[in-house]
């Protein structure tokens, strides 16, 4: 990841300070960090770069599978159903090499990049050779993405999966072989060797309740703990996991998490589908946080979860693109609200404040990063500019800018991003990668060679 630059000066054209569109915004940087907010600046300053359109905070994607992004047209068609997408899921995980995998990840978070994004959340569980043999550096594929993070110019939260079985009380199979540590404590071992860095923090993740023996949950969630790091785990996505944890357990799996001591401010429950009332309470009682992914929701066919619910319950929103069949944070927040109007049928469940917080602030904050997320005076210098005169976006008001930027723009309206001061996507073009689509397809096709 480039360095920061000492000194700079950005001019927005139109600013979303946090509640309220602003024109005219001068926001001087320094060393990665914004130093002052000046508006009222009818004018560029000096010197400024201009960015024209709405600048938002940087965006957080929360949830990915960098690896997911090789489905892509290939798995969106025919009948089936998760389980039947999960089959041809693993085929490309078999693939997987960290060279394939770096020039992979590199181009996807490029991609994410070109759509706004400063921070990803890779949720990284395939870690060894196929059949399940350590690579001589046991943490090759993990080093691979957070170098490809690098050099797409944004930042990750490595959250390094444990990932024990193929279900309660079953091995893994011999495709999940790969991600397998044996037990959590190696799981510990392995991922206690990665380091942090400028421009990525190790966090870690429970797969999910079927993934990871109830008895070996504590050692994922003591880790976690011991470290004050992030921890994800994917929760009741599916009806069937469902089903199968009461007739292991006799409970629901967020009454399991609950139980071992996975729950807490610093969890995020990913999908959080099918739950109950009483898991909603718990969710929202110990401040865990929900990423809602729904695009990948929709494809998969998983379902609408109870996001208003979890909200009001007390569990901070974040937000996902997961499987990458679209990579589209403003599109994300958009479907998180329009899927709640055609489960309820009714309109304005949360506040365009409240829904680009979730693809902000409160994002970054799922993923250890809680000094950036917005337009203020100490936070890290993320911008991402939203042009306000495309087929999408053109006519109404700029003071309507961030409702137009919510319900109408879409990725292809970025035009600007900064991630810690330095210009990573400038008037629409990535200036570390320099043709992303090529890159993507280059990677792509080295998969299915």
């Amino acid at each position: 990841m480039p360095v920061t630059d000492p000194q700079r000066t950005y001019w927005l054209e139109h600013a979303w300070l946090g509640d309220h569109v602003e024109p005219g915004v001068a926001v001087d940087v320094a060393d990665g960090r914004i130093r002052a907010v000046r508006t009222e600046t009818d004018t560029p300053p000096p010197g400024a770069e201009i960015l024209r359109g709405l600048t938002l905070p940087g965006l957080a994607n929360a949830h990915s599978h960098a690896f997911h992004r090789a489905l892509r047209g290939t798995v969106q068609v025919g009948s089936g159903t998760f389980w039947t997408w999960r089959e041809v899921m693993y085929s490309v995980a078999d693939r997987l090499t960290p060279d394939t995998y770096y020039a992979l990840a590199r181009a996807v978070y490029a991609e994410m990049a070109l759509a706004g994004v400063s921070t990803v959340g890779e949720f990284h569980y395939v870690h060894h050779a196929p059949g399940g043999t350590p690579y001589a550096d046991p943490n090759v594929m993990g080093e691979a993405l957070i170098e490809a993070a690098a050099d797409a110019g944004v930042r990750i939260t490595l959250l390094d999966t444990c990932y024990l079985s193929a279900g309660f009380g079953r091995p893994p199979t011999a495709r999940q072989l790969r991600f397998s540590d044996r037990t959590a404590e190696d799981w510990a071992a392995r991922c206690s060797v990665l380091k942090e860095r400028d421009h990525a923090r190790i966090g870690a993740a429970v797969h999910s309740v079927r993934a990871v023996p109830a008895e070996q949950l504590a050692t994922v969630a003591g880790w976690a703990a011991q470290r004050r790091a992030p921890l994800h785990v994917h929760l009741s996505e599916q009806t069937a996991e469902n089903d199968a944890c009461q007739e292991a357990h006799g409970c629901s799996p967020a009454r399991l998490l609950a139980d071992h001591g996975v729950l807490g401010p610093r969890t995020t429950g990913v999908h959080n589908t099918h739950l109950t009332d009483d898991d909603i309470a718990l969710i929202g009682g110990s401040g865990t946080g929900t990423c809602m992914c729904p695009t990948t929701e929709r494809d998969l066919a998983d379902g609408i979860g109870p996001a208003t619910a979890l909200q009001q319950a007390g569990s901070p929103l974040s937000l996902g693109s997961d499987s990458h069949a679209v990579i589209d944070l403003l599109g994300e927040a958009r479907a998180m609200e329009l899927n709640e109007r055609l489960r309820t049928r009714t309109r304005g469940h949360w506040t365009v404040t409240a829904l680009l917080r979730a693809a902000t602030a409160d994002g970054h904050t799922a993923l250890g990063w809680d000094d950036t997320g917005a337009i203020e005076a100490g936070l890290r210098a993320d911008l991402t500019t939203v042009a306000l005169d495309s087929v999408r976006t053109a006519g109404p008001l700029p003071r309507l800018g961030a409702e137009t930027a919510v319900f109408a723009a879409t990725a292809a309206d970025v035009r600007h991003t900064v991630v810690d001061g330095r210009h990573v996507v400038r008037d629409g073009a990535h200036t570390l990668v320099p043709d992303v689509p090529d890159a993507l397809a280059r990677a792509v096709a080295a998969l299915r060679a």
